[in-house]
């Protein structure tokens, strides 16, 4: 049977924190906090109604990327299983719900970003470093500009320059 998903809109409760396997594989855990905010039409006031509070993990490039990219406070957009994570401390058993994120991103609507798209040689955008371990969000990468393909109907016309019409 499959775990459970969740897909929902949520609020980091404090920074992501990276840190890597003994097989050099990036893990980042990001808590977070989802929760059942309503207006209350009498007062006209925000009121907080239940909270779920979920640690979640991401892993290898989605990981490194988060923790660049996610601070504590701002509200993200999420996806990923729902699991219950359990540990023995000092004698005692432990369980919480945790979240294998698959997907997380923040809210366009109360913040701003920049997208670098990852190349090919960095596995799809999952594994594997940035080139020169440095991560590029927010910074254009420098690459020599590529040919488009003779059928992109996007591509730039080298005779006439760009064109205000659609291709379509």
């Amino acid at each position: 049977m499959a775990l459970p998903t969740l897909t929902g809109v949520g609020r980091l409760t404090n920074d992501p924190e990276l840190r890597f396997t003994p097989s050099s594989k990036a893990v980042a855990s990001i808590p977070l906090a989802f929760n059942s905010r309503r207006l209350n039409r009498q007062t006209q006031e925000w009121e907080d109604g239940d909270v779920l509070y979920v640690r979640g993990t991401a892993w290898e490039r989605l990981a490194e990327n988060a923790a660049e990219t996610l601070a504590k406070g701002m509200e993200v957009m999420v996806s990923g299983e729902l699991r219950t994570e359990s540990w023995e401390k000092d004698g005692q058993k432990h369980e919480r719900t945790a979240l294998l994120i698959r997907s997380i991103a923040p809210n366009l609507a109360f913040a701003t970003a920049v997208v670098t798209k990852a190349t090919s040689g960095q596995n799809g955008g999952q594994g594997g470093a940035q080139p020169g371990g440095q991560a590029q969000q927010g910074r254009p990468q420098q690459s020599r500009p590529t040919q488009p393909p003779a059928d992109d109907p996007w591509a730039v016309d080298a005779a006439n320059g760009y064109s205000e019409k659609p291709p379509f």
